[in-house]
Protein backbone atom coordinates (compact mmCIF):
# COMPACT_ATOMS: atom_id res chain seq x y z
CA UNK A 1 0.00 0.00 0.00
CA UNK A 2 1.43 3.95 -1.22
CA UNK A 3 0.96 6.08 2.20
CA UNK A 4 -0.22 9.19 0.73
CA UNK A 5 1.46 12.87 2.22
CA UNK A 6 -0.61 15.60 2.89
CA UNK A 7 1.05 18.76 2.05
CA UNK A 8 -0.76 21.62 4.30
CA UNK A 9 -0.18 25.14 3.66
CA UNK A 10 -0.79 26.92 7.39
CA UNK A 11 -0.26 30.60 5.82
CA UNK A 12 -3.41 33.43 5.32
CA UNK A 13 -5.10 32.60 2.08
CA UNK A 14 -3.35 35.80 0.81
CA UNK A 15 0.22 34.45 1.27
CA UNK A 16 -1.22 31.11 -0.12
CA UNK A 17 -2.59 33.09 -3.48
CA UNK A 18 1.09 34.59 -4.14
CA UNK A 19 2.60 31.01 -4.13
CA UNK A 20 2.53 27.72 -2.97
CA UNK A 21 3.36 24.52 -3.27
CA UNK A 22 1.93 22.05 -6.02
CA UNK A 23 -0.97 20.10 -4.75
CA UNK A 24 -1.02 21.71 -0.94
CA UNK A 25 -4.43 22.59 0.89
CA UNK A 26 -4.76 25.78 2.81
CA UNK A 27 -5.36 25.99 6.40
CA UNK A 28 -4.58 29.09 8.04
CA UNK A 29 -3.08 28.41 11.19
CA UNK A 30 -3.97 32.41 12.20
CA UNK A 31 -7.47 31.76 11.21
CA UNK A 32 -11.06 30.57 13.11
CA UNK A 33 -11.17 27.83 11.87
CA UNK A 34 -7.93 25.88 12.03
CA UNK A 35 -9.08 22.98 14.51
CA UNK A 36 -12.33 22.36 12.55
CA UNK A 37 -10.48 22.18 9.22
CA UNK A 38 -7.56 20.08 10.81
CA UNK A 39 -10.10 17.84 12.78
CA UNK A 40 -12.01 17.14 9.14
CA UNK A 41 -8.48 15.20 8.66
CA UNK A 42 -7.55 11.67 8.77
CA UNK A 43 -5.18 11.73 12.08
CA UNK A 44 -3.57 8.60 11.05
CA UNK A 45 -2.08 10.22 7.92
CA UNK A 46 1.02 11.51 6.60
CA UNK A 47 1.26 15.18 6.72
CA UNK A 48 3.93 18.18 5.59
CA UNK A 49 3.52 21.27 7.48
CA UNK A 50 5.12 24.78 5.86
CA UNK A 51 4.85 28.23 6.12
CA UNK A 52 6.47 31.26 6.00
CA UNK A 53 9.65 30.96 7.85
CA UNK A 54 8.42 27.19 9.85
CA UNK A 55 7.22 29.37 13.10
CA UNK A 56 3.39 28.84 12.07
CA UNK A 57 4.12 25.39 10.72
CA UNK A 58 5.72 24.42 14.04
CA UNK A 59 2.80 25.97 16.41
CA UNK A 60 0.25 23.98 13.49
CA UNK A 61 2.35 21.21 14.40
CA UNK A 62 2.30 21.63 17.88
CA UNK A 63 -1.47 22.04 17.55
CA UNK A 64 -2.25 18.57 14.97
CA UNK A 65 -0.30 16.40 18.03
CA UNK A 66 -2.85 17.83 20.65
CA UNK A 67 -4.94 16.30 18.68
CA UNK A 68 -3.84 12.98 17.93
CA UNK A 69 -1.64 13.42 14.64
CA UNK A 70 1.56 11.78 14.47
CA UNK A 71 2.54 11.74 11.19
CA UNK A 72 3.86 14.90 10.90
CA UNK A 73 6.82 17.09 9.58
CA UNK A 74 7.38 20.57 9.80
CA UNK A 75 8.92 21.66 6.62
CA UNK A 76 9.43 25.22 7.32
CA UNK A 77 9.20 27.77 4.82
CA UNK A 78 8.08 27.62 1.09
CA UNK A 79 11.46 27.21 -0.41
CA UNK A 80 12.51 24.54 1.88
CA UNK A 81 9.40 22.86 1.98
CA UNK A 82 9.36 22.87 -2.05
CA UNK A 83 13.37 21.34 -1.96
CA UNK A 84 12.00 18.89 1.15
CA UNK A 85 8.91 17.72 -0.84
CA UNK A 86 10.71 18.00 -4.55
CA UNK A 87 7.28 19.37 -5.35
CA UNK A 88 7.37 22.85 -7.75
CA UNK A 89 5.95 26.60 -6.56
CA UNK A 90 2.82 27.05 -8.16
CA UNK A 91 2.27 31.00 -8.54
Amino acid sequence: MTTVTTIIDVRTPDEFALGHLDGAINVDWEGATFATDVSALDPVGTYIVYCRSGNRAGHAKTAMEGMGFTDLTNAGGLDAAAVVTGLAILH
